[in-house]
């Protein structure tokens, strides 16, 4: 639990220290109202019930009075709470920022940091960071009851130290049994928050898998599936909240417990006259908020655990060298206004020359992968990776790209080490277009440039083939694609991923089977587009593409074939397949292929 205090602290600051403390600064006045209430409830029962005839305009007065303090209370409260939301919003905002720059930029895979199923990792980013945030704002409350505990018990020990011990004690035990049933609270809440993650992850994958699902009839099996991680779910919460219910019950007992002692001891000192009605008005007046005392406590002590279990699971999502102060530092997110606008970055300072991955190993847990793979490209060259299915194609160009962790291998830039290509092969220097496409319900605009500068948008469609297709739309750039761009065909959403690639103008162009959805003839318009553009300075100077492809083949300057994650040979087509079987063998096949499609365009 070491590092909760560290992520607090760190919110604290990130989010804004001197709005966290003036913030503090504006509850705590609403503790100690009470306190100036308490003081004039004894005045008045002690003047209405005197020896004397009680003076009614003072105690209309006193009514008054009392009356005003609740009005500037509420008043407090209202001011206080709407300026704590800000912090509040402010600190979760800071917290999922980090998670998602780290993700995103640190160095390192991110691969190997992410939960199996997207859906888990959005509910930590929801669940986890309102855990940590509401532990932090908890402790104002906390320091606030405690200030209000502190001054009324000094009160009411100067009228009766017997009744305030009373008083303290069961308030004392509450506070021990709530730092014993911390271990247990979060036991039962890492297992609440991961059968919750469960059930998300399920949802997202469904979702993400509709059609995967109808076309199979699974819909019955997938529905019997959420049911039982619901049941575990709602299991598990039941006993998460009957945990901190039962803490809160034995908080809670120890108002009825402290008054039932108050009237114990104090009936006889009101009979002798050393207790008067006013200090039995202050003592039950002072007893239900000090009773917030250590419910607040309580509160605090099982929420540390709930706190230290968020903590464990958004630091799995930190790269390895961070900790749980890069969990809570200053982000750089404006929170009061639009920041200003991001300037273009500037040309990178090394222009490619040649890259190259020596030795380049990836092993996976079932054996596959890659098996000491050498691999150089060089400035203004057209590199082809080919290969059969499963033979380590995109495990190549994602292990050069950083995106899997390499087991053995090096990878130089220019001649020199690339330590984290993770963070260094990235736009402008490499722009790399996947495999599995991945677009987001937005319009095709949003997709293409997230966030870019649109100068090269109309370039970029061009090259890559895209703009007829553009202009036959109804809404052009503004067409809306859908969920994983489910209203474009195929085709159109490779040719997307590779616009998105080209807008960023990069030195080298990575693309993996980027031609598996097209028709032989855009095929050939695509590849002729990018070398004229590379001839003429308008596009990329440098390909290495991922494909089995004839129309690629054919214009590659190198080509490298892969068999079981080994190089079977490299060389030019002409040379492959004179002296290398496996060459020989998938260029029949692709011949056949694209004979097949030519003869029947419903094959593909």
């Amino acid at each position: 639990m070491r590092p909760v205090p560290t992520v607090m602290a760190g919110l604290a600051r990130s989010s804004g220290l001197r709005r966290y403390l003036l913030g503090g600064l504006l509850w705590l006045p609403t503790y100690l109202f009470p306190i100036g209430g308490g003081l004039l409830l004894k005045r008045l029962f002690d003047q209405l019930s005197g020896d004397r005839a009680a003076d009614l305009t003072g105690a209309l007065w006193l009514c008054a009075a009392f009356a005003g303090l609740e009005v500037v209370r509420g008043l407090n409260i209202v001011t206080a709470w709407a300026y704590g939301v800000y912090w509040w919003e402010a600190a979760a905002t800071t917290l999922r920022v980090n998670v998602l720059r780290s993700i995103l930029t640190a160095r390192g895979a991110a691969a190997a940091r992410l939960p199996y199923a997207p859906g888990e990792a959005l509910a930590r980013l929801r669940d986890d960071v309102s855990d940590l945030v509401q532990v932090t704002d908890d402790l104002v409350d906390l320091a606030g009851t405690a200030l209000f505990g502190g001054t009324a018990l000094v009160i009411m020990a100067a009228i009766d130290p017997a009744v305030t011990l009373a008083l303290v004690l069961p308030m004392v035990a509450a506070a021990v049994l709530s730092r014993l049933l911390g271990t247990v609270i979060r036991r039962l809440h890492r297992r609440a928050r991961r059968l919750g993650a469960a059930v998300t992850a399920h949802l997202g994958d469904a979702f993400a898998g509709i059609l995967a699902i109808k076309t199979a009839g699974a819909e019955d099996a997938v529905l019997a599936r959420l049911r039982a991680h619901n049941r575990r779910r709602r299991n598990a919460a039941v006993r998460d909240r009957l945990a901190t219910d039962l803490l809160d019950t034995v908080t809670s007992a120890t108002v009825e417990i402290g008054m039932g002692i108050v009237l114990l001891i104090a009936a006889p000192a009101m009979h002798h006259g050393s207790f008067t009605v006013g200090d039995l008005a202050l003592f039950t007046g002072y007893l239900g908020w000090l009773t917030a005392l250590p419910r607040s406590l309580g509160t605090f002590l099982y929420r540390l655990p709930q706190a230290a279990v968020a903590t464990e699971r958004l630091g799995r999502l930190m790269a390895p060298h961070e900790d749980v102060h890069d969990l809570a530092r200053v982000s750089g997110v404006w929170f009061r206004r639009d920041p200003p606008p991001v300037p273009a970055p500037p040309p990178h300072p090394d222009p490619l020359k040649v890259i190259e991955g020596r030795g380049l190993t990836v092993r996976y847990g079932c054996g596959r992968g890659l098996d000491a793979v050498d691999l150089r490209i060089e400035r203004g060259s057209f590199t082809v990776v080919t290969g059969a299915v499963g033979t380590g194609k995109t495990t190549l160009v994602r292990a050069l790209l950083g995106l899997v962790p390499l087991d053995a291998g090096t990878i130089t830039w220019n001649g020199r080490p690339v330590e984290d290509p993770g963070t260094y092969l990235v736009p402008g220097r490499v722009a790399y277009a996947s495999q599995i496409p991945r677009l987001f319900s937005d319009s095709l605009r949003e997709n293409l440039l997230l966030g870019a500068d649109d100068d090269r948008l109309a370039t970029a469609i061009r090259l890559a083939a895209f703009d007829t297709d553009v202009a036959d739309m109804p809404d052009g750039l503004d067409t809306v694609v859908g969920p994983r761009g489910v209203r474009l065909s195929g085709g159109q959403v490779q040719r997307a991923t590779a616009a998105r690639a080209l807008v960023r103008n990069p030195d080298l162009l990575v693309v993996d089977d980027l031609s598996s959805a097209l028709d032989v003839e855009t095929e050939r318009s695509l590849w002729e587009r990018l070398a004229d553009a590379a001839r003429d300075g308008r596009g990329p100077a440098t390909l290495l593409v991922v494909s089995h492809r004839r129309a690629a083949l054919e214009r590659a300057d190198r080509i490298v074939v892969l068999d079981r994650g080994r190089v079977a040979g490299h060389g030019r087509l002409d040379e492959l397949l004179e002296n290398c079987a496996e060459m020989r063998r998938l260029w029949t096949g692709e011949l056949l292929i694209e004979a097949e499609e030519q003869a029947d365009p419903t094959v593909r």
